[in-house]
């Protein structure tokens, strides 16, 4: 009788490395890996050696000198005499201001833009047509400066709202003020407030602030719960109740409450000598920079819009209109939700462009990181690298935050398959 046995396994020799398949992949990125790393460290050195001859060790001791410059558009308190660190905080707070407003704007105007480029009016989605052409096809920064030349020339000097031959005049029951220096508006203020804490040194936060964001975010929770509750009514009764009144009120009424008994009025601005003086001043530095980043946004944010809702088969409309529903109805509840699976990827390397093209705020005066940290701090202490590399670490941080929130919302609203 025969018995098949297993054949003897071959001894392992370093031949193998390369003219066995089995081991030949790795060997390769493992040597590829150490040239890598290899020529990673060459640059280091060469880098710090190339530093030390010039009697320039790296060093980042400078971001404790005072920065000795003026930011013109602040969120927090800085004078001239504080330290380059907190001059680059400044900065790093002016580009999140105006990433996080550039990306609600443009995601506004871009989905607005994007439905109305599908409209069955010709002339409406020919408009739409032609700003989508206009503003992707012109580089951001002629919009940037363009925006910013607009706002100086067109608009009225603070003078003009003087005297009774005033030939400008103050919107929304004088609270308002339009110039070729910024917008003023009205300035939050509590007669009854909390105080503020300092958040590690660096700067301060209102307490009426956050009891305020606290609130709110109670009263959308409420809300949800009472959304959820007649979601659930619905489907076992087939009946759906009217909550929106409830669910707006458990919003606004403890709002309301909380303003009241903090003392909330508005500060509003005046014109005093050659300025507006109080209320909130809006440079037009970061008005023209929001403005050209969001319309320049959205006009990619419009195609993919229109590229999300064109995925989505039209036999989901024709079902839709079928059961009764309204155009807008179809659109929020059928179209848009599936059509969020195609459009949420594309829609984050928007986001980050955004971010990143804030950095041309330097062209019209806004003071961002860019400006303070990669452009005073670094030409006043002349140390590059340590600025570019801080830099580029902040940007780097930004921009997986951003990834990360982003994919994560994605995985939220994607479709469960069976």
């Amino acid at each position: 009788m025969t018995t098949l046995t297993d054949p003897p396994r071959e001894s392992f020799r370093l031949s193998m490395l390369i003219y066995d398949t089995r081991y030949r992949s790795m060997t390769i990125q493992v040597v590829a890996l150490l040239g890598f790393l290899a020529l990673v460290a060459w640059l280091i050195s060469n880098t710090a050696n190339n530093l030390a001859d010039l009697g320039k060790e790296p060093s980042f001791a400078f971001l404790n000198e005072p920065a000795s410059y003026d930011i013109n558009q602040r969120l927090i308190d800085y004078t001239s005499r504080d330290s380059h660190w907190r001059a680059a905080g400044v900065g790093l707070l002016n580009t999140l201001l105006v990433a996080f407003l550039g990306c609600i704007t443009a995601t506004i105007i871009g989905v607005f833009v994007g439905i109305l480029r599908l409209s069955n009016n010709w002339l409406v989605a020919k408009i739409m047509t032609v700003y989508v052409e206009m503003f992707r096809n012109v580089p951001v920064l002629l919009w940037i400066v363009f925006t910013m030349a607009i706002l100086i020339e067109t608009l009225p000097a603070p003078r003009a709202f003087r005297g009774d031959d005033a030939t400008a005049s103050m919107l929304l029951n004088d609270s308002v003020a339009i110039t070729n220096r910024g917008v003023y508006i009205p300035e939050p203020l509590f007669s009854r407030g909390l105080g503020d804490f300092s958040f590690f040194g660096f700067f301060n936060i209102s307490i009426d602030l956050i009891v305020i964001v606290g609130v709110l975010i109670a009263g959308l929770y409420v809300s949800k719960r009472i959304k959820l509750s007649a979601d659930a009514k619905q489907e076992a009764t087939g009946i759906r109740p009217t909550t929106w009144y409830l669910r707006l009120g458990v919003v606004i009424v403890p709002l309301l409450i909380v303003l009241v008994v903090l003392g909330f009025h508005l500060g509003y601005p005046e014109l005093k000598g050659f300025n507006f003086q109080g209320g909130t001043h809006l440079r037009n530095s970061l008005i023209a920079l929001w403005l050209a980043l969001s319309l320049y946004t959205a006009a990619f944010i419009a195609e993919i819009v229109r590229a999300g809702i064109m995925s989505v088969s039209k036999g989901q409309s024709e079902a839709a209109g079928a059961l009764g529903l309204s155009s807008r109805r179809t659109m929020n509840l059928v179209i848009l939700p599936q059509a969020l699976r195609v459009i949420i990827p594309p829609m984050i390397s928007n986001y980050l462009n955004l971010t990143k093209n804030s950095s041309l705020a330097i062209a019209v005066g806004y003071m961002d990181i860019t400006g303070t940290l990669g452009g005073i701090t670094m030409n006043q202490t002349g140390r590059e690298l340590e600025s570019i590399l801080l830099l580029m670490l902040i940007y780097l941080t930004i921009s997986l935050c951003i990834s990360a929130v982003m994919n994560w919302y994605n995985n939220s609203v994607k479709l469960v398959e069976r």
